[in-house]
Formats: structure tokens, C-alpha cells, sequence
């Protein structure tokens, strides 16, 4: 089996990946800092039950906060991901392969609780233009982390068998 259309691919989609889990960070962690700016002088005038709620942000709905913080660290979880899994799909043995399937599933794992949260603040509506942006990045940032852990996962499967038919070096 030739394992050169897996590594392509694996290569292109962490590429591509490693960009929108930039986009993704750069506009959560714009929208952290804007909380964090805006919900002294907002949060102040609530009353206690919203007072007192530790992920307040002063723009969006009540899912906001949790998507905001998901969001923010799916995408340094990504990017971290991403670097790492280029030096191993570069690599292209077993144990890189192996190390590469599993951060890339977990990367998966928080890209979809924080598009979860971000359907749901989709569904409560009532978001500015900002963050309409981030949850479309974050949909489409877990399609394309599953084909890129899909990706991976088909190289380990190559990588396994090339290694069976040669035997033990």
C-alpha cells in the first residue's frame, strides 16, 4: 500500500487547520478581552443571580461565556495540535503516527463541545456579527479536524501494515 495520498492529505488539512484554529483563537481571545473590558461597568446595574454568574459577558446570550472559553481553548489546543502533528506526519513512522491519531482526536473532542455550546448560543440567538463569525469557524474547523483525524488515523493503519510486511527491524 502506498501511504502517499494519506500523508498529503494529512499534511494539506493540518495546514489548513493550523489557520482556522489561528482565526479561531484570535477572535476568541478578542472576545475574552472584550468581556473582560465591558462587564464591570455592565454587570454592575444586574440583578444578583446575573451579578454573581462568573462567565458574564456583556454581549450575546447567556451561552456567550461558555462558547467564548470553549472556543478560546479548543483553538490553542488546536494550534498546538496542528504544529505538532505537521513534525509528525513529517516523520511518517508508527509511534509519530500514533501520537499524532491521539492528539488529533482529543483536539477533536474540545472543537465539538465548543461547537456544541456555539449551536446553542445559535439557538438562543441575539449574537452580534463577531461572534456569528466564530461559531461559522468553529462548524467548520470540526468538519475539517474530523477529516484530518481521519486522515491520520488511515496513515497509522498504512503505517502498521508496512511495518507487518516487513517485519521487525
Amino acid at each position: 500500500m502506498d501511504s502517499g495520498g494519506s500523508k498529503s492529505a494529512a499534511f494539506i488539512l493540518l495546514m489548513l487547520n493550523l489557520g482556522l484554529y489561528f482565526i479561531v483563537t484570535i477572535i476568541a481571545a478578542w472576545a475574552v478581552n472584550h468581556g473582560i473590558e465591558k462587564s464591570h461597568e455592565s454587570a454592575s446595574v444586574l440583578s444578583i443571580p446575573a451579578h454573581i454568574f462568573p462567565i458574564y459577558y456583556p454581549f450575546g446570550n447567556m451561552a456567550t461565556g461558555f462558547f467564548v472559553v470553549f472556543s478560546l481553548l479548543a483553538g490553542v489546543v488546536g494550534m498546538g495540535t496542528s504544529l505538532s502533528g505537521i513534525n509528525n506526519v513529517l516523520q511518517w513512522d508508527l509511534p509519530n503516527l500514533n501520537a499524532a491519531a491521539a492528539s488529533s482526536l482529543i483536539t477533536w473532542s474540545l472543537t465539538l463541545l465548543a461547537m456544541g455550546v456555539g449551536c446553542k448560543e445559535i439557538d438562543l440567538g441575539w449574537t452580534q456579527s463577531n461572534l456569528r463569525t466564530l461559531e461559522v469557524m468553529t462548524i467548520i474547523v470540526s468538519a475539517t479536524q474530523l477529516f484530518c483525524t481521519g486522515a491520520i488515523h488511515a496513515g497509522v493503519g498504512d503505517a502498521a501494515w508496512q511495518r507487518s510486511q516487513m517485519g521487525r527491524v
